[in-house]
């Protein structure tokens, strides 16, 4: 099984920097996720690589590689020099997430020259994954109700599992990972 795991973008949860306690809870709660997914089959996680939980995604399933070691990640970008206009400490990072993947490649081979490239990117993980794990709530929008729509609109004529996790459940793994954390049952 192939799945797309995206979300929300760092700045849309409003993390600020490596340290933020929330991602903490997010990091969790993918591991967790992730985690019943691999138990149903689950053996490759396709993300980008956006700041926020795409990149996330990928220092989790990295991590959980060594108790999974079948687990595969492959980053795929949008386009060709994605990320260029970052910070270099943002650049630095990008490539030191790439390097922890199994196969990354870019669907445009040519850099950001219009939208298009984005809806190509869409319809790549579309056709190269078997179900999609977001972490956006419609009740809360970002830029993630982009992939959003074309997953719903795809689902009307092809099946294809959508599983997402929203603010409430959010709230709910964070609870979680607090009772955890004070029996000292759990460290990420």
């Amino acid at each position: 099984m192939r799945l797309w795991v995206t979300g929300y973008r760092s700045y849309e949860l409003g993390t600020f920097g490596d340290k933020d306690p929330k991602i903490k809870v997010i990091k969790y709660a993918l591991h967790q996720t992730l985690k019943e997914q691999v138990d149903n089959g689950l053996e490759w996680v396709i993300t980008g690589a956006q700041l926020g939980i795409e990149q996330w995604t990928i220092e989790v399933v990295a991590d959980m590689k060594k108790d999974y070691p079948q687990l595969k990640l492959v980053v795929m970008l949008p386009f060709k020099q994605f990320g260029s206009q970052w910070s270099e400490d943002n650049q630095a990072k990008l490539q030191k997430l790439i390097a922890q993947s199994d196969f990354s490649e870019s669907v445009s081979t040519k850099p950001f020259q219009s939208p298009i490239q984005l809806k190509n990117y869409q319809k790549f993980m579309l056709a190269h994954t078997d179900g999609a794990l977001f972490f956006y709530d419609t009740e809360f929008e970002g830029k993630t109700i982009f992939d959003f729509q074309v997953v719903t609109k795809y689902q009307t004529q092809t099946p294809y599992p959508l599983v997402q996790v929203d603010m409430y459940q959010l709230q709910e793994y964070a609870s979680e990972l607090e009772e955890k954390m004070n029996e000292n049952r759990y460290d990420y």
